[in-house]
């Protein structure tokens, strides 16, 4: 175990001054931070795409009462047990 620490410590040593070679006014993402900002804006592009057409097709009518009530109360002769409604 001493080793692995002894070794992280050595490692620490020589990267720190390589770290403070870095200009931070020129750091920039560059190409691969831009691909990867690319295909997140086209996979959520995708999924607002999908979730338009599948909102599309949800029928928001409500059923009448009338319906809901008699469901309900066969729902309660059945045991429990809700028959979807015909028609």
């Amino acid at each position: 175990m001493s080793d692995m620490s002894a070794s992280a410590s050595l490692a620490m040593t020589h990267l720190v001054p390589l770290a403070a070679e870095v200009d931070e006014d020129k750091v920039t993402p560059g190409v691969l931070g831009f691909i990867v900002f690319a295909v997140m804006a086209l996979a959520v592009w995708g999924l607002m795409k999908s979730l338009n057409k599948h909102m599309g097709r949800v029928d928001f009518k409500e059923a009448d009462d009338g319906s809901a009530a008699s469901s309900a109360s066969s729902a309660s002769e059945t045991g429990g047990k809700a028959t979807p409604a015909k028609g």
